[in-house]
């Protein structure tokens, strides 16, 4: 999620946590630039008996081959390194028949959720019990850097190419020697002096081999877990109130920390009062005195301020040239440390914040910091198999930013970009730019098991719309579904609340997961109410900036895109654009698509306009908790005469809100309103302006 200031016009995860979405495989005016973009076994049709990857042109993402019996590994409690070496493993077993299958961390779904709602049969196995039976499957290792962990992407990368493990120095001592007595294809330890030389490097040398049908962004690393007891310690010290998000109570607050004293340091935690509307604390200044003398001075975000951090987590800058501040929303946080001279009396902190502070101290270190850095498995099992080219470039960093461009202009428009970015706005402009588009899948995980995995589509039934009456028709979206990693876990978790189906929904979601887990996309069709209606994601089969894509292929774009929505079963897309309204070029591209409406970004209003004369275009409301969403509403209507019928949007932030939310809602607004599904949304705005339907 983007800050304050900048929310009205984009919205995604991406944390860390996170993100993002697809199109369709308008990879089909290209083929495969060598022999690596596919398995050599590759069937010449979609033959579920059949091993290996078929990739027809037209398609977005490959199939695999249908999984008959899966190994199952409990990763959860694992190190990083063997999370790695049992991703790039799985990678080269199952681009042949998909026989591995990972569970990996952070899976709100449940960690066996979706495999037993498969019927796919499994057998639970140690992590080593897999390596004994599939390691004669590698040719090698490939030995990361630990000291430079963008060379996990290098490893990632020439894993897929050479059928290789990316490991580190410690495993690859016991996979050289026997029993398994691997052969080293790659030590990149020392290689390379920081990490532009090293994708400076892997783009000049692995490039020509890798596949040019997709590109992968992975960080390097993640965070630790951060155990639940961590901040036990931990006491709070001062609170804001009550809701705050203008900035209003911006003051100078001045903290007493002397209680604390008596430790190695004094950690001062900052935190979301509110998480659930994500306005938290923002810190411009912080002077910290010992006995009356200075001994910290910063601002936020600054070089100054990083010697003080103890842990980041997930917190975000805003670079203000005037007024930068490090803030954190929602559930991300920061952990200052200060260390004040011996014999210390009295400690205080004078801290230049506003908006939904939490202030707590500890003289207790916690058990670990977020910043400590490991490796990781999830969508690199799908990079190996496709022999894709997986990097990680800084879009704020001119250098950095200009070799992800070359990297950009290296592929044919209506390329996918699966992972994520350091930077939301910059990285979809960039991509939108030279014609790719996103598809946030950094934390999915066992794509090549689920690619492989046959579900029919069955779309969802068009509800019919009630009389158009003079009220305030209000529907209700869903955020994020162009997030493929949100599809898998989240997105599972708030579908099964049981307050689904008791008010309209939309939920977003991705149409792309007819090719990446056509299962997925089966199961929220058929298990959806009367109430539930699927629409595509930011902006079309895939997330792109509309504005910003090449001009002269963006009717093409949508062409390929319309056919993914029609067969998911949906004539209805939320847009993301920088701009508040769509050019009459955009408007005509959408329009020659049939579609029934468009969502339009988020704002603090709703509005809803004609585009081209034939579209409608709702703007979306976009205000916090569900209790701000009805004041909101109400605001909106607060001079409407009751003469004509009113329509409003209302985004639902995914991560914030859930069904329940919906239903408090609907029980907050009179008889006046009337919550509908976005069919009828849309078709009532027709009839009301006077359009004719869209089937």
């Amino acid at each position: 999620m983007l800050r304050a200031s900048l929310r009205p016009l984009f919205f995604s995860f991406s944390i860390t946590l996170c993100l993002f979405t697809v199109l369709m495989g308008f990879a089909g005016s290209y083929g495969i630039s060598s022999s690596h973009a596919a398995s050599s076994t590759t069937p010449q049709n979609n033959n579920s008996d059949s091993q290996g990857v078929y990739w027809p042109q037209n398609q977005v993402l490959p199939k695999f081959s249908e999984p008959h019996h899966l190994d199952v590994v409990d990763l959860q409690q694992a190190p990083g390194d063997i999370h790695l070496m049992m991703s790039t493993l799985q990678g080269i077993v199952n681009r042949e028949q998909p026989n591995i299958y990972l569970i990996e961390q952070n899976h709100d779904e449940g960690p066996y959720t979706w495999l037993n709602d498969s019927h796919i049969p499994y057998q639970m196995k140690d992590p080593w019990a897999v390596v004994n039976q599939y390691f004669h499957a590698a040719k090698g290792v490939i030995i990361y850097d630990p000291n430079l962990m963008d060379t996990t992407n290098i490893a990632t990368t020439e894993a897929g190419l050479k059928d290789g493990l990316a490991v580190s120095p410690a495993l690859a001592q016991k996979l050289t020697a026997a029993p398994y007595k691997l052969p080293v294809l790659d030590d990149l330890r020392g290689k390379f002096a920081n990490s532009l030389a090293a994708y400076t490097w892997e783009f000049q040398n692995l490039w020509p081999q890798t596949t040019h049908r997709m590109l992968i962004g992975l960080r390097p690393t993640t965070s630790v877990q951060v155990p639940s007891d961590n901040w036990k310690n931990f006491q709070t010290i001062m609170q804001v109130q009550q809701p705050v998000r203008d900035s209003s109570n911006r003051s100078t607050y001045n903290i007493d920390l002397s209680n604390y004293l008596g430790g190695d340091a004094v950690y001062l935690r900052f935190q979301d009062a509110y998480p659930q509307d994500g306005w938290g604390p923002s810190v411009h200044q912080v002077t910290v005195k010992a006995d009356g003398n200075v001994i910290a001075q910063f601002t936020g975000c600054s070089q100054q301020e990083e010697q003080y951090i103890f842990d980041h987590g997930g917190s975000s800058c805003d670079n203000n040239p005037t007024d930068p501040h490090r803030f954190a929303d929602g559930s991300t946080y920061f952990v200052y440390r200060f260390v004040p001279p011996a014999n210390t009396k009295q400690l205080t902190v004078s801290v230049d914040m506003w908006n939904e502070y939490l202030i707590s101290a500890s003289k207790v270190a916690p058990q670990v910091s977020s910043d400590e850095q490991v490796a990781f498995g999830y969508l690199r099992d799908y990079a190996v198999a496709n022999h894709a080219f997986v990097f990680w470039l800084n879009t704020q960093k001119p250098d950095e930013a200009a070799l992800f461009n070359q990297i950009l202009s290296a592929v044919k428009p209506e390329t996918p970009y699966l992972g994520w970015f350091d930077d939301e706005p910059t990285g979809v402009r960039m991509t939108s730019q030279h014609g790719v588009y996103v598809l946030a899948a950094d934390w999915f995980s066992n794509l090549t098991v689920w690619s492989g995995m046959e579900a029919p589509s069955k779309p969802i039934q068009p509800a019919i719309a009630p009389p158009l009456q003079n009220k305030v028709y209000v529907t209700l979206n869903v955020s994020d579904g162009d997030n493929l990693q949100y599809d898998e876990h989240y997105m599972r978790a708030l579908w099964d609340n049981p307050d689904r189906g008791k008010v309209p929904l939309n939920w977003s979601i991705s149409p792309v997961l007819l090719d990446a887990a056509p299962f997925f996309m089966n199961y929220y069709q058929t298990t959806a109410s009367k109430n539930d209606m699927l629409i595509a994601a930011p902006s079309g089969a895939g997330y792109f900036h509309p504005s910003e894509w090449p001009a002269d292929n963006l009717n093409t774009y949508l062409q390929h895109s319309n056919a993914y929505l029609r067969r998911m079963g949906t004539n209805i897309v939320y847009i993301i654009d920088p701009n508040s309204t769509l050019s009459p070029s955009v408007a005509q591209a959408y329009s020659q698509m049939n579609l029934n409406g468009v969502f339009l970004n988020n704002y603090n209003q709703s509005t809803l306009t004609i585009a081209n004369g034939n579209l409608p275009v709702s703007t979306e409301l976009n205000t916090g908790t569900a209790a701000d969403i009805v004041n909101s509403i109400k605001q909106e209507t607060a001079n409407w005469d009751g003469k004509s019928p009113l329509f409003i949007s209302v985004l639902l932030i995914a991560w914030n809100s859930n069904p329940s939310d919906a239903v408090y809602i609907s029980q907050h607004l009179d008889s006046n309103y009337s919550i509908v599904r976005g069919d009828q949304f849309f078709q009532l705005a027709r009839e009301a302006n006077k359009l004719p339907p869209q089937n």
